[in-house]
């Protein structure tokens, strides 16, 4: 299954990673800090799963081929410089 743009997510890493930032982080927290009403528990959920999304996404972006041989830093100052230079 193809999501987030260029990133793949296979089946099982998507249902795991749906069960545990969708449902079982959300549950906890929402016992650990005392709340009580549905809203607030599924407000957790849409924050846990945002976030999760956005990691997944930005991992995808790390993963490119251009930055197989160098750190996300080398890559920018490397960037940087060949944009001054042109």
């Amino acid at each position: 299954m193809r999501l987030w743009l260029n990133g793949a997510v296979s089946g099982p890493r998507l249902l795991v990673g749906a069960i545990f930032m969708g449902v079982l982080l959300p549950v906890t927290l929402f016992l650990l800090l005392g709340l009580h009403t549905i809203p607030q528990l599924l407000t957790i959920a849409a924050c846990t799963l945002m976030t999760w999304g956005v990691a997944d996404f930005l991992s995808s972006i790390l993963e490119r081929p251009r930055l197989e041989n160098r750190s996300p830093s080398d890559a920018l100052r490397q960037d940087w410089e060949r944009r001054r230079n042109d």
